[in-house]
Parts: structure tokens; C-alpha cells; sequence
């Protein structure tokens, strides 16, 4: 039977030289908890596809009108759009149809959720340094990504809150100027609402956007090889069995070694990872398109609001007054400065910032309270959108909270958006700038894992996709 195994295995390792590929298994992982919430956004976008793979078995991508003959009473006999019937199908009809689609709706949250909390957390602790610039700026691209991807998939129901959602995003597109209505034509396929919209939207969420984010990771994880894994500063000299490691040498990474050790700690975060979708799934309603019914042209629901990570871009529009300029041909609107620009903005200030903050050659990652005004900025930022967000909810604020109007609430929130995040910048660039920033050690080097393994080549990275 060994024999058997090892002339399959000689098979197979003179054509693909298997034995190279060895020197990986012994690579060093940074054992920091933190650093797993990139494997946590790639475990989420691989439920995404398995999950969206069963419910595009039953979804059908179509506004025609078709009568409903199905197991929500309400509608019984009525012609409605077949997005919007087949959605109905899933939800009540389709064995595990509606775990299903819970489980798609969480994974997509926690999928953008995890982006952005890893993102953070590369920030604060500088992680995004020379040479990791590149990384920055495709993790920053897969979080746009990922934000697309939960708008064309919130659209597809095409009942009544999808279809207004949706009507949003299309005056924002064609608010573009000289090139908007190309691409209204391009993303939406005509003036909303037609009966190509749907189609477009669908081919965006399941192929495009997905192949876009695949493509991503994988310059994700080439870049991370090629460059290595940060760590976190050592509190002391590591003795790993075979020698001690200065606490200062960064020619060496100190860490797990990737089998078996690392793969196991990925494996219990993956399931993990399924058991907390699992139970969100199980216990937290989403969208109930039941409630608010196929979509109605004439009429426009009572409260309408865009998912928690693009509220901020809403609150840009809530607090922006009407605007109209025409330079020439160029016509400039509200709808466009903050529906476009000043989100644009944000992105641009994002994808710079590694660029801004420039440093020699860095490996060890940094304190955060070290760090006085790269943690002041990031402080001022986080508030930023904080305030933005709850702008886009002044509805909610004024009429249920203050018992006000939005006129009243509206130049209130617009200070704070300015006041607000200065404020806060300014007072914890006080509180640290007293400290004594570290100075990061210049230099990569080997690996060597922390449970006296092998030593592994000097070319080699966390295999985890965790750091920018």
C-alpha cells in the first residue's frame, strides 16, 4: 500500500517537483489573533460563492410579469416581476431556501465587516509601510469591490426597497458629467427602470465583481509571498529550540510553522468563521421582500436607507443643499459631489496614505500609541465616517430621537462632520505625542518557527493573505 502511495506520489513529483514546493510547509506564521481577520474575509467570500451557487439555481434575473402560484398567500394569482417571484420561491418555497439566503446575506456583511476592520487594523499599526504600499492599495481596491458587490446583490430582489435603492444608484451614475449617461447605458442598461437592469446587475454580482475580487487576492497573496509577513514588535529574546532570537533581529520571522500548525489554526477559523454565519442565519431575520412587495413605480416606501457600510456616501447626499452649476456642457449637481466626488475623495485619501507617510524599509509592525499623528489622522477618519453615517440616518435622528425636523438636525450634523473629527485628531495627537516612537528594524529576513522547526527560504510569506 506505501509503495502504491509513493509511486503515485513519484508520479506526480516528476511533473509538478512536488519536493520544491516542500520548503512552504515549514514557512512561519505570526502567531498575533489580529492577523486572522484577513483569513476570515477570505473564508467569507468562499461561503459567498457557495451559497450564491445554490440560490442562482432558483433566481431568475428577469422583470417580465409572470402570475404568482406560490405559498405566500398575499400574492396568490397576482403578475408580478419574476426576480421578484423567484425570491419569494427561495425564501419560502426551496427546501433551506431561506437559510440559505440568510446565510448569503451575513457572509456578505461580515465579508465587508473584516475587510475593514483589517484595514484598520493595518493602519494603526503602520503595516501598510515601505514596502507593502502595493498590498495597501489592492486591499483598499477589494474593499470597493466588496461594496459593489453587496449593492448589485441587494438590487436583484426588485421589490419595492431594491427597486428605490437601486433608482438611487442610477441618478448617482448618470450624475457624472459628459460621460453619466454612457454609463447609466453601461451598468444599469438604460434610463431605470428597464428591463435590462436586472440582467446587467445580475451579470455584475455573480461574474464580474466576483472574477475582479478573485484576481485581487490572488495579487493579494503573490505580493504577501514575495515580500513576507510583518510582526509585531517581541517583548523579549525567543528561544525556538534550536537558537535564540534576538528580540531586535528582523532577519528572521518568529511564528507557526504553516503545516501543521497554521493550517489547523485556519481550519478552527473557518469553522468558526461558518458556525457565527450559521447562527446569524438562524436567528436574525434579513430583508423581508414579502413586506415591502415587487416593485411599484408610482410609490416609494416610507423609510429608505442603503446597508450600514454605504451610509456614510448617504449621509454626504442627506447634508449636501440642493446644488445645480453648468459650466458649458459640463452640469455639476449635489447628487454628483456627494455621491461621487466626495467618496471618490475618501478612496483617494486611502489609497495616498502609504505614499504620505513615508519610511525606510520596515518588518516589525508599530504601536499605535507611537505613533502620535499616523494614529491622531486614523482617529479623526474613524469619526469622520462615524458622523457621515449618522447623517445618513437624520430621518431617524430628528423625527424619532429629537422629535424635530431635518432642517433642524441638518446643519448640526454638517458642523459635527467638520468640528467632530478635528476635534478628536487634535486631542490624541495631545495625548501621545509625548511618547517615544519606536524605531522598526530595517531589514526582512528568514523564517524560522517558533517550535524549533526547519529554517525555510528568505522569500517566503504568510500564507494566510492577512497583511498589506
Amino acid at each position: 500500500m506505501m509503495s502504491r502511495a509513493k509511486q503515485v506520489y513519484d508520479w506526480f513529483d516528476s511533473r509538478l517537483d512536488l519536493k520544491n514546493g516542500q520548503t512552504f510547509l515549514g514557512k512561519a506564521f505570526p502567531a498575533e489573533d489580529s492577523f486572522l481577520l484577513g483569513e476570515v474575509a477570505v473564508f467569507c467570500f468562499l461561503l459567498l460563492i457557495l451559497t450564491g451557487v445554490f440560490l442562482g439555481f432558483f433566481y431568475e434575473p428577469s422583470t417580465s410579469a409572470v402570475q404568482y402560484d406560490g405559498s405566500v398567500a398575499q400574492f396568490q394569482g397576482e403578475e408580478m416581476p419574476e426576480a421578484f417571484v423567484s425570491v419569494l420561491h427561495i425564501t419560502y418555497t426551496v427546501p433551506f431556501g431561506m437559510f440559505i439566503r440568510r446565510l448569503h446575506h451575513w457572509a456578505a456583511h461580515l465579508f465587508v465587516a473584516s475587510i475593514g476592520l483589517h484595514m484598520l487594523r493595518v493602519f494603526f499599526t503602520g503595516a501598510y509601510r515601505n514596502p507593502r504600499e502595493p498590498n495597501w492599495v489592492v486591499g483598499t481596491g477589494l474593499a470597493v469591490l466588496a461594496m459593489g458587490a453587496a449593492y448589485t446583490g441587494y438590487a436583484l430582489p426588485f421589490d419595492e426597497f431594491a427597486a428605490t435603492a437601486t433608482g438611487i444608484g442610477y441618478n448617482l451614475t448618470v450624475s457624472v458629467p459628459l460621460i453619466g449617461d454612457f454609463l447609466g447605458e453601461i451598468i444599469f442598461g438604460g434610463e431605470f427602470p428597464t428591463s435590462a437592469t436586472i440582467p446587467r446587475l445580475y451579470f455584475l454580482h455573480v461574474l464580474v465583481i466576483p472574477l475582479l475580487i478573485l484576481g485581487g487576492l490572488a495579487l493579494h497573496m503573490f505580493i504577501l509571498i514575495r515580500q513576507k509577513h510583518t510582526e509585531a514588535p517581541r517583548e523579549d529574546d525567543v528561544e525556538t529550540g534550536r537558537e535564540a532570537i534576538d528580540r531586535e533581529n528582523d532577519d528572521v520571522i518568529v511564528g507557526l510553522p504553516a503545516v501543521p500548525n497554521q493550517a489547523a489554526v485556519s481550519a478552527v477559523v473557518f469553522f468558526l468563521t461558518a458556525a457565527t454565519l450559521s447562527l446569524l442565519a438562524g436567528l436574525l431575520p434579513v430583508h423581508n421582500v414579502a413586506e415591502y412587495g415587487p416593485n411599484d413605480p408610482a410609490a416609494t416606501p416610507e423609510l429608505i436607507m442603503p446597508d450600514w457600510f454605504l451610509m456614510w456616501v448617504y449621509g454626504f447626499l442627506k447634508l449636501l443643499p440642493g446644488i445645480a452649476v453648468d459650466l458649458g456642457p459640463i452640469h455639476i449637481n449635489s447628487e454628483f459631489l456627494g455621491g461621487i466626488v466626495l467618496p471618490g475623495l475618501v478612496f483617494a485619501a486611502i489609497l495616498a496614505w502609504p505614499f504620505v507617510d513615508r519610511t525606510p524599509e520596515v518588518h516589525f509592525t508599530a504601536d499605535p500609541l507611537d505613533r502620535p499623528w499616523q494614529t491622531a489622522v486614523g482617529v479623526a477618519a474613524v469619526a469622520f465616517v462615524m458622523i457621515a453615517s449618522i447623517a445618513g440616518m437624520n430621518n431617524i435622528l430628528a423625527n424619532q430621537v429629537l422629535d424635530v425636523s431635518t432642517s433642524v438636525v441638518n446643519p448640526i450634523l454638517a458642523a459635527a462632520l467638520l468640528l467632530v473629527p478635528t476635534l478628536f485628531g487634535i486631542v490624541t495627537y495631545l495625548l501621545l505625542r509625548d511618547g517615544d516612537p519606536a524605531t522598526p528594524p530595517e531589514t526582512d529576513g528568514e523564517d524560522v518557527a517558533a517550535d524549533g522547526g526547519p529554517a525555510s527560504s528568505s522569500d517566503a510569506a504568510d500564507g494566510g493573505g492577512d497583511d498589506d
